[in-house]
């Protein structure tokens, strides 16, 4: 079926709810720094009764769409199509290696073309439940603030705006008392004598700030507050992306070395096992690792895949003292054992 042949008529287009989403374009990239770090398209999305709105969208996220759609409408002979197949535009294939800030961008005209394509097909096929609820703007979505949106931006003359001129010392800052090494991007590189102007207030144990044109969170404990935080920045009210922390363990027949792993992530997330395995490889420089987490009796349960993930989440919420953690902190908290360890019990134990 050619392209013209797939293209709707405005008999039928008329017949379209007016929340039918029928033309979305990339806005933007963002990175996102939760349990691993990667890139999101920022979406605005028009439906055809005029609305528009942000959605953010991984390129996992358009995969899977496809992947969906393909075993719903592709013809399974391209010369004999049936009349509920059509022909699906191309989706850019993954990409394995390289800069993931360049892999995303030299995606952005490939997956403009794509959803133009993809919204101009039958309208019967615009009613799909997953196509629509690809482009639905969900709660979180709309909770979320855009930082740029660089190709929304009308391509006119330039406004040079000049930066106010702010007093340094005047604001919120501290000194390094110690050297710190951050174990993410997240977190701000520390050299003993920085000086550090203070952004926002994690947690009671963390800050954000910025040093040496860096900006990331870093523990409290290794600065020394020159002048502290406005009350409402401390209390975590500002604007600023918040972080969200993880406590976790590494047990060896060493002994235990506890880490606070802190992430871009709300604290209902349910991260994959893949992710949380490929952060605590990083964080504690490790292989041949092991996920666990402590059940309501104390045992200690491995974590083999995403089900049991769920499965310690939700324990963790009945759990004595969940309540009780800081407002910033995920409820559950994961130790890390040697895979050959085979004291931990599995989860059908």
């Amino acid at each position: 079926m050619t392209l013209p042949q797939q293209l709707r008529s405005e008999s039928d287009f008329d017949q379209l709810p007016n929340n039918v989403p029928i033309s979305a374009t990339v806005a933007d990239v963002e990175e996102k720094k939760g349990f691993i770090d990667y890139f999101r398209f920022v979406i605005e999305v028009k439906t055809k009764g005029g609305s528009k709105y942000l959605i953010y969208r991984r390129y996992r996220e358009f995969f899977s769409l496809h992947q969906i759609l393909e075993s719903r409408y592709s013809p399974e002979d391209p010369d004999r199509p049936s009349p509920n197949s059509c022909g699906l535009p191309t989706l850019p294939g993954k990409v394995f290696m390289g800069n993931k800030r360049e892999i995303a961008e030299s995606r952005i005209p490939e997956l403009n073309t794509y959803m133009k394509r993809l919204l101009g097909l039958p309208t019967w096929l615009l009613l799909d439940e997953e196509l629509r609820m690809f482009f639905y703007q969900t709660e979180l979505d709309s909770q979320q603030q855009p930082r740029a949106l660089r190709r929304l931006r009308p391509p006119t003359r330039r406004v040079k705006t000049a930066k106010p001129k702010t007093d340094l010392f005047s604001s919120p800052r501290a000194e390094a008392m110690f050297d710190f090494c951050g174990s993410s991007k997240a977190e701000l590189n520390l050299k003993r004598g920085d000086l550090v102007f203070l952004l926002h207030r994690v947690n009671p144990d963390w800050l954000e700030g910025t040093t040496n044109d860096q900006t990331g969170i870093f523990p409290e404990s290794f600065v020394k507050i020159i002048k502290p935080l406005p009350e409402s920045e401390s209390e975590g009210e500002s604007d600023v992306s918040t972080f969200s922390c993880l406590r976790c363990y590494l047990l060896t027949p060493d002994g235990v070395d506890t880490r606070d792993v802190c992430v871009q992530e709300d604290l209902t997330i349910q991260p994959t096992h893949k992710d949380l395995m490929s952060r605590m490889r990083d964080v504690f420089k490790v292989d041949g690792i092991a996920l666990n987490y402590r059940d309501p009796e104390g045992d200690l349960i491995r974590i083999l895949d995403d089900e049991d993930v769920q499965l310690m989440i939700s324990e963790s919420r009945g759990q004595p003292g969940a309540g009780q953690r800081p407002v910033n902190q995920f409820p559950w908290e994961l130790h890390v054992t040697l895979a050959s360890d085979l004291s931990v019990y599995n989860v059908e134990a």
